[in-house]
């Protein structure tokens, strides 16, 4: 039994000559459709430095607004404010801009000063402020890099100030061999605060946030204990509090006696350097790169995400550590509760403000310093109260966190390059 086959319809090779087959569109790349590559300035507007300058910016208007609100010559122009709102806004305006003015000059510059010294020695506050900021902002923003989210800079601090303040009490060499030893106290304290926290995220799975945490409050609690006790408590003094540390264990001071800055600043600016060159030049910068930004490609590539934690824990912490050292034997000279502060917990904002790059952190440190600076210079001269530092600060946290709410408020372009398609000769020519 043979197959029945359809026959093949015949065609004319003259019509097929002209017959035009068509096909569904397909999407094939056209040459007149190209991305545009983001300018150099699109990238630095667009990018981690405009971002962070944006939200400074926004925090400073918002605060301005705030301030205006609250100053009683501006609230009693607001009680007619329809008759003549432009005294409302005028008081409004010179109640942000004394404000602000003053917290300038106690920050930077003061021309109001009767010497040179006088003048300039709100920079020299401010260096000396941010000093420990710098090493705690780039603690945090070491660890930001790895994928881990580090809260317990305030215990490594306090660590850091322990041990550097029992071998500034207790090593009794000459200066020269004195701060190298206390620095490496503070390194080591910091190191190993930090580090146990690092082992416990690596052997145990535990969530760093959690342990940090509970670190935290582990160190403040021993440093209170050690203070009650005769290991560091001041003989003949029932105040938690140490004796005053030896002048071979204090930082010398960078331009004399006339000011506070010390040679922590220093150690600070090379610190930066240092994990500049860890992050960006080094192989285990770029293996804790790698595990911060894929942990489980990182361990397909062969690298130990473990090991990778414990190592940028411990480097957290000592960083850290000199935080607390440069409090110890820069500028309170003495070993107390609060010899922290917030210093960890502020740390956090400068790194977000630093974008986690060790440039931006200094330079967000910078910033935090002058607020510490000239808070109390602006509430002595102008009565705003010395807590709108603080609202302050908060604000660039929350702008920092709404990248694109910055960007739509400053009109800043987007780094990342959006396609733009470029006309075709022939739309140009029907749109003219």
């Amino acid at each position: 039994m043979s197959e029945h086959k359809p026959a093949t319809p015949q065609v004319d090779p003259a019509l097929a000559a002209d017959t035009v087959v068509k096909t569904p569109p397909q999407d094939v790349p056209s040459p007149l459709v190209a991305t545009e590559k983001p300018s150099t300035f699109a990238r630095i507007a667009g990018g981690n430095i405009g971002l962070s300058i944006g939200a400074a910016l926004a925090a400073f208007i918002v605060g301005g607004i705030l301030i205006a609100f609250t100053d009683p010559a501006t609230q009693k122009a607001a009680g007619y404010f329809f008759a003549r709102p432009m005294d409302a806004i005028s008081a409004g305006w010179s109640a942000a801009t004394d404000a602000y003015m003053a917290l300038l000059q106690g920050s930077i510059y003061n021309p109001n000063g009767k010497t040179f010294a006088q003048q300039i020695r709100p920079i020299t506050e401010t260096l000396t402020m941010a000093t420990p900021l710098i090493f705690a902002g780039l603690a945090i923003a070491l660890s930001f890099r790895a994928g881990l989210f580090n809260i317990g800079a305030q215990g490594q601090i306090i660590l850091g100030a322990i041990v550097s303040g029992w071998v500034a009490l207790n090593a009794g060499l000459p200066l020269p061999l004195m701060i190298p030893l206390v620095l490496i106290g503070g390194l080591i304290g910091g190191a190993i605060w930090g580090g146990i926290i690092g082992v416990l995220k690596a052997k145990t799975g535990a969530h760093e946030v959690i342990l940090s945490i509970m670190m935290n409050y582990i160190a403040a609690n021993l440093l209170t204990y050690l203070l009650k006790t005769p290991v560091l408590q001041r003989e003949g003094s029932a105040n938690p509090i140490s004796d005053q540390v030896g002048a071979n264990a204090i930082f010398p001071l960078i331009l004399g006696p006339s000011f506070r800055l010390h040679l922590g600043f220093i150690v600070a600016v090379l610190a930066v350097i240092f994990v500049s060159w860890i992050l960006n030049r080094s192989t285990i910068g770029f293996r804790l790169r790698a595990v911060g930004a894929n942990p489980n490609a990182a361990r397909t590539a062969g690298i130990s995400v473990a090991s990778g934690y414990i190592i940028v824990m411990a480097l957290s912490g000592a960083l850290a550590g000199l935080a607390g050292t440069a409090q110890v034997s820069g500028t309170e000279k003495v070993l107390s509760t609060g010899v922290a502060g917030s210093l960890g917990f502020d740390a956090i904002t400068v790194a977000l403000l630093g974008r986690s790059t060790p440039w931006g952190t200094f330079f967000a440190a910078l910033l935090f310093g002058a607020f510490r600076a000239g808070g109390v210079s602006m509430q002595i001269s102008t009565g705003t109260d010395i807590d709108i530092v603080l609202v302050l600060q908060a604000l660039i946290v929350l702008f920092i966190a709404a990248p694109p709410l910055v960007r739509s408020l400053f009109r800043l372009p987007d780094p990342t390059g959006k396609p733009k398609k470029k006309k075709s000769a022939k739309k140009k020519a029907v749109e003219a």
